[in-house]
């Protein structure tokens, strides 16, 4: 091989150094996001948009689902699919290049993963309000157990989700 070869080989190392793997914990938390995302939330909301009124009162439920409450179910269950393949492209090579060997911008998926959190953390917030607002009261559509249930769900999904883009963040720094 020629000089020439072998300076343009160090440029491109230069240019594209290695990004280290995932450690064990950041590999466990984007899995356990992703499964937040679909095991844990959208099999009882899937039930719900179909019409079930699993944990709900029936007749409440029945209107609700009718006056859009089932669209409002199945969008929101199809977009959980969402942040579990991002939650997967954080710890998986295909989180790092493009199918044509690119790098992604980090910030391609750090911002949006901090967003992510900071959104799934305050539904969560807002999830506490309205199970103590609505505990007792006669109007509620689902059980009050149900918002438990959900605060218990999110706050696994927002804590793996955040450890899962900062071990991102932290690998793809170019400054190590």
């Amino acid at each position: 091989m020629s000089i020439h070869g072998e300076i343009r080989n160090t440029a491109v190392v230069i240019s594209r150094p290695e990004v280290p793997p995932p450690g064990r914990r950041a590999v466990l938390a984007g899995r356990v996001a992703a499964l937040a995302a679909t095991v844990g939330f959208m099999p009882l909301h899937v039930v719900w948009a179909a019409g079930i009124p699993l944990f709900a009162d029936a007749e409440r439920f029945r209107v609700w689902h009718s006056d859009g409450g089932g669209f409002y179910l199945w969008t929101l269950t199809t977009l959980a699919l969402l942040p579990a393949g991002y939650a997967l492209a954080l710890i998986r090579p295909w989180g790092l290049t493009f199918r044509d060997g690119r790098r992604v911008p980090r910030m391609l998926l750090i911002a949006p993963g901090y967003a992510l959190v900071a959104a799934l953390g305050g539904y969560a917030a807002l999830a506490v309000v309205l199970s103590a607002v609505q505990w007792d009261s006669p109007e509620a559509i689902f059980s009050p157990w149900t918002g438990v249930y959900g605060i218990g769900q999110f706050t696994v999904w927002v804590g793996a989700l955040a450890v899962a883009v900062r071990s991102y963040a932290r690998r793809t720094r170019i400054w190590g």
